[in-house]
């Protein structure tokens, strides 16, 4: 087989990714080693920036998103039961939209359905050849035979596991990482949100944040120590304890229920550089992780992504190299921002099991100094809402 752009991974990335070159008639093939109902099956986040949601727009698949999706003005933080509200369109005149990552990628893979556009799901044994030189190719293995395919370009799209990363030579690349000492315990219900916009709370006893998916679901979530396991955690114990992270007035109106899902994530940040060798170029989770604190992992990856399209676009429409030269360094620019930014709302929201009386005491002033200060509400707003491709 032949194809201009190979793209590994049909998560969200991917498939944007996929989907702007194609309406470009840059002809893609898509390879996913997962089969399409475990990808849709992948419970992720779902605030997005307003300029996620202008590409979305601009990419023509915005259609169910602008129906069903939650337009939010604000968050609220807060501090041992003290509250605060931040309002964007205020403090910047911005929002952001709760639209779910799973919702995005269906949009997506329906898109590239009723565009006849190839995706190979369940593709085994993925392997990157020459990307190094000018003649790169990927091998897989479908249904038991052996299968290439030649291209121009690779795309990486394929997560923090995933085998693209994985082929660069270590001499090539240089990591950058902070794993944290506590994850997130999430649950998933079927009952409205305790808010109408989100809430991330400080406690004594460890974070809590109050999230939704839709006016009818809400998504909870409390920090836990990294050797806790789900299956320790009943429903009652999980309400329990987010009652006790909660000021008086929300723990109030908490709706509770039986949970739908229930899982533990990992917190790290992580960054990978560069991002282009040779015809390999890494995107979204490949080449980096934050903390969901900032609510920055899609949303990176959507940056990425228009980068990464409008530098191969250019190459085919223009013959010219300069986009695809500057992909990684204008990306890189962008991420390490969003980093700086989720490392902060990770650092300040967060207890750590290092932390004395004096670091206390700076994470309370922080958030005094947010509440009091326009300039650094502002800051937050921007940082939140997103700052600009």
């Amino acid at each position: 087989m032949r194809t201009k752009v190979v793209i590994i991974g049909a998560g969200p990335a991917g498939l944007l990714l996929g989907h702007l070159l194609e309406n470009q008639g840059i002809e893609t093939v898509i390879l996913e080693r997962r089969s399409r109902d475990y990808v849709l099956g992948r419970i992720r986040a779902g605030v997005l920036e307003q300029g996620t949601v202008e590409l979305l727009e601009q990419a023509g698949v915005s259609g169910r998103m602008q129906a069903e999706g939650l337009i939010r003005d604000g968050v609220e933080l807060s501090f041992d039961g003290d509250a605060h509200r931040f309002d964007f369109r205020e403090l910047v005149g911005r929002t952001v939209m709760v639209y779910g990552q799973t919702e995005v990628t269906r949009d997506l893979m329906q898109a590239r359905d009723a565009a006849g556009a190839t995706t190979i799901y369940e593709a085994e044994n993925v392997a990157l050849h020459d990307f190094d030189g000018d003649k790169p190719r990927v091998s897989y293995l479908k249904d038991g035979t052996e299968h290439e395919i030649s291209c121009d370009f690779i795309a990486g799209c394929d997560g923090y596991h995933g085998v693209s990363r994985a082929s660069v030579p270590e001499t090539a690349l240089r990591t950058f990482e902070r794993v944290y000492p506590f994850g997130w315990l999430g649950i998933l219900v079927d009952r409205p949100p305790v808010a109408d916009e989100l809430i991330y709370a400080h406690h004594s006893r460890g974070f809590a944040l109050c999230s939704m998916r839709s006016p009818t679901r809400s998504r909870y979530y409390v920090q836990v120590s990294t050797d806790e396991k789900v299956e320790d955690w009943s429903d009652d114990r999980f309400w329990d304890e987010l009652r006790r992270r909660l000021n008086d007035e929300t723990a109030g109106r908490l709706l509770t229920g039986p949970s739908i899902e229930k899982s533990i994530a990992p917190l790290r940040s992580f960054v990978a550089e560069p991002l282009r060798f040779g015809h390999l170029f890494l995107a979204g989770d490949a080449a980096h992780i934050v903390p969901p604190t900032g609510a920055k992992g899609l949303n990176l990856a959507a940056s990425d992504v228009r980068y990464l399209a409008e530098a191969l676009i250019e190459y085919y429409e223009e013959r010219s190299s300069a986009g695809i030269d500057a992909y990684s360094a204008r990306a890189l620019a962008r991420v390490w921002k969003a980093e700086r930014f989720s490392w902060w709302m990770t650092s300040i929201l967060h207890t750590f099991p290092d932390t004395d009386a004096f670091g206390r005491r700076m994470q309370r002033t922080e958030f005094d100094y947010l509440v009091s200060s326009e300039a650094a509400s502002r800051s937050l707003a921007e940082n939140y809402t997103g700052l600009p491709f």
